[in-house]
């Protein structure tokens, strides 16, 4: 079975636009048009792609067969790329990417300023599973903490993202009177972004001792582990340029005095797809080095897995 590139493509408008409508503005026809095809595909594949409503949402069904769209998309403009024949500039593709919490929320978007080229859809994850969805075949690039390549993808070392242990001073002193010790550590609740974050018991290990801290409340929200940290409710690992003012002004103390926990990050993406992707690479590389530490090789290619 081969599928009808206009209908996918009426797919994809309808799920990035919420509305058949405003896909049908985006492809410049009607919105029967755009319906029509959608329910020819659904018929064709026996499948409920798109769930009618304001908006418009994509079926898991529909989810991954977008994905599969937009990998064909920047798969045709890579080869026309590499032929030397300019696209037209309506058909600026669309890359999804796994990026995690706190480089969204520190320096990521810095890397979109000046890029024209494409437009980025992200999706949020913890940096040690990001790499999860390129595994899956769901992103095309991610910004992962994960050390070892991924299999059919190239990468890149952009640096090191600084964390401080921080907790305001009201929280100290209730949590941790006697010190920072083990025992503490394993009462005082300790922030988390998901059941998968390790990040507090990694500085735990390295400062302190090997121990499970205390279960706190989950925050997917690299603001929001900032503001929970403020109200007292917490303790966590918090980026270091989002706490520095608070720490500065002291509404937020470390638990340890200058006890920095460094996070090397890298940026994977799919080989095949190297050169469309050059510009947005470039772009994020050119950022991590405006914005992270310097870590070994950073914004160098290292060996990946065949």
């Amino acid at each position: 079975m081969q599928l009808d590139s206009a209908r996918l493509t009426a797919l994809l408008a309808v799920i990035q636009h919420g509305s058949f409508e405003r896909a049908a503005r985006v492809l410049h026809v009607t919105p029967s048009a755009v319906s029509q095809r959608i329910a020819r595909l659904e018929d064709e594949l026996g499948l409920v792609l798109i769930a009618r409503g304001m908006p418009c949402q994509a079926t898991p069904h529909g989810e991954r067969l977008a994905r599969h769209a937009e990998a064909v998309a920047l798969a045709e403009r890579d080869t026309l790329d590499r032929l030397g024949v300019p696209a037209p500039d309506a058909t600026r593709p669309t890359v999804r990417v796994a990026v995690n919490a706190d480089s969204l929320a520190t320096w990521f978007v810095d890397a979109l300023s000046a890029l024209q080229s494409m437009r980025v859809d992200v999706v949020i994850d913890n940096e040690d599973h990001s790499a999860d969805w390129l595994r899956r075949g769901e992103v095309m690039a991610a910004v992962t903490a994960q050390t070892h390549p991924v299999g059919g993808c190239d990468r890149r070392r952009l640096g090191c993202l600084r964390y401080r242990a921080t907790a305001a001073p009201a929280f100290l002193a209730q949590h941790f009177a006697d010190g920072v010790t083990a025992q503490a550590l394993q009462a005082a609740p300790a922030l988390s972004f998901n059941t998968l974050d390790r990040l507090q018991a990694r500085w735990a290990a390295q400062y302190v001792a090997p121990v499970e801290p205390g279960l706190g409340h989950r925050l997917p929200s690299a603001n929001a582990f900032v503001e929970a940290a403020l109200a007292g409710v917490g303790w966590g690992l918090n980026p270091e340029a989002l706490v520095a003012k608070a720490l500065s002004s002291g509404r937020l103390h470390e638990l340890l005095v200058d006890t920095p926990f460094d996070v090397p990050l890298d940026w994977h993406y799919v080989r095949r797809l190297e050169t469309v992707l050059a510009p947005l690479t470039d772009a994020v590389t050119a950022a991590a080095a405006r914005h992270l530490r310097a870590g070994p090789g950073a914004g160098a290619a290292v060996d990946s897995l065949l």
